[in-house]
């Protein structure tokens, strides 16, 4: 089966699109204005979720296959940023001090300042990172700031894969009690649940529409209409609830809410408006960050924490789109480079596992 490379395109935009929100909203609060910062929520992390829908299909096995590999390979990178987190605590604490240390993590902000900074390693932390609770590495800020994504994406791959096998004449049935559940969250917040329940309801109406529009293309005839569509949302947005909440979008985020959902339909009638209809003929770099989004999610989260070093000193020494023109490439960058580099660790981690089940398999008499 020939691969897709606008599938590749737009998941490497998206990824690029992502660096950038983290590099608004992390060390860009020091010097980036809301109005910026909002701005780069345009193209989000629900165009994950969508073309997460376009390439799932109905194999149980499969897909299941595919998370568990997905879970091996997160759970190789959070062992490797475990103990770069604690052999730098160590050399902190050997080599220099615990003021010292804090000194560090301040640069990051207060509240990213650790209580108590231990020579022992902290093995519950790991623990519970292998099992998803995302508590803060304290060198990577950023790594655990951004996983929230991930968790989702599991528990919507799942029970979307369930959906497609067992109920595929009742697809539309879902999509209508998703979208059903979302408006009575919002419309009745007292009933909006904790943890994943709000995140789920919307983001699997985006999983199941994609999933709909698998290879099909939108007529030149509605692209103007979803757009029309899309206009005035936000202009009933706007006039509902008021200017001020462009500068909320982002705690709209977090579980999605009304706001943030009209502001994402953009970027999602974009997405579909040029599936099957923009060819990419060729790979590039965007087709090669898409072929390796996972790699680059867990790089971005690294970079976006090593950055605040440079931004803190020029924060005041420039103006800051001239700083943002230095700093987001530079984020990119660095990315790039350690996802080649955690490649190879994930590489490493599988011989190792593969060695182990090697040498711990049962003979044959």
């Amino acid at each position: 089966m020939q691969r897709d490379l606008y599938i590749d395109f737009a998941k490497g935009l998206a990824t690029i699109s992502i660096i950038f929100i983290h590099t608004a909203f992390w060390s860009g609060q020091f010097y980036i204005p809301t109005e910026a910062r909002v701005f780069s929520l345009v193209f989000d992390v629900a165009l994950f979720y969508a073309l997460s829908g376009i390439t799932s299909g109905n194999n149980i096995e499969k897909t299941l296959y595919r998370l568990l590999k997905l879970q091996i390979t997160f759970m190789i990178f959070v062992t490797f940023l475990f103990f770069l987190d604690y052999f730098f605590k160590v050399y902190g604490l050997t080599f220099f001090s615990v003021e010292w240390l804090k000194d560090f993590y301040s640069t990051f902000g207060s509240k990213y300042v650790p209580n108590s900074i231990s020579s022992e390693p902290q093995w519950q932390v790991l623990g519970n990172w292998y099992l998803h609770e995302y508590s803060n590495c304290d060198t990577f800020p950023v790594v655990m700031g951004s996983f929230w994504y991930l968790k989702v994406y599991y528990i919507l791959t799942v029970l979307g894969v369930l959906i497609l096998k067992f109920f595929p004449k009742h697809i539309n049935w879902f999509i209508g009690i998703c979208v059903v559940l979302t408006l009575i969250f919002n419309i009745f917040p007292q009933y909006y649940p904790n943890g994943q329940g709000g995140y789920v309801a919307f983001y699997m109406a985006v999983f199941l529409i994609a999933n709909r529009m698998k290879g099909k293309k939108i007529t030149t005839k509605m692209i103007p209409v979803l757009y029309g569509l899309v206009a005035v949302a936000l202009a009933w947005m706007f006039w509902n609830y008021g200017g001020d909440i462009f500068y909320k979008l982002n705690k709209q985020k977090f579980p999605p809410k009304i706001p943030y959902i009209i502001w994402t339909l953009f970027s999602l009638v974009t997405l579909f408006v040029f599936y099957n209809r923009l060819k990419i003929t060729k790979p590039n770099f965007i087709t090669n960050v898409g072929q390796n989004a996972i790699f680059f999610y867990f790089a971005q989260g690294m970079s976006s924490s090593l950055i605040y070093f440079l931004v803190v000193p020029l924060k005041d020494s420039m103006s800051w789109w001239l700083l943002v023109l230095i700093i987001y490439p530079l984020n990119i960058f660095l990315a790039y480079l350690i996802s080649i580099g955690l490649k190879k660790v994930d590489d490493l981690g599988w011989k190792v596992l593969e060695f182990l089940r090697e040498k711990t398999a049962e003979k044959n008499p």
